[in-house]
């Protein structure tokens, strides 16, 4: 699963994302640096985050299993 460009261009603002690679799946975890308000809405295939001042609109990467936020961090499981 490769880490959607949109998000890929957020790590340049004062936002850490990283990819892990594990035997049964892949995790894109992306900090917002603990934003306090954050909500995350998905229409189709694309997910629409808010957080704090950010927002950034991206296509689901495939094989996208789980998309979750907690304190202010996004995290995308598949």
């Amino acid at each position: 699963m490769e880490t959607p460009r949109e998000l890929r261009s957020v790590d340049q603002q004062d936002v850490l994302v990283d990819r892990v690679e594990y035997d049964d799946g892949t995790v894109i975890a992306v900090d917002f640096g603990g934003a306090d308000e954050m909500a995350i809405d998905i229409v189709g295939d694309t997910a629409i985050v808010v957080a704090d001042d950010h927002q950034v609109e991206f296509e689901l990467p495939e094989g996208a299993d789980e998309v979750s936020t907690n304190n202010g961090t996004l995290t995308i499981e598949g």
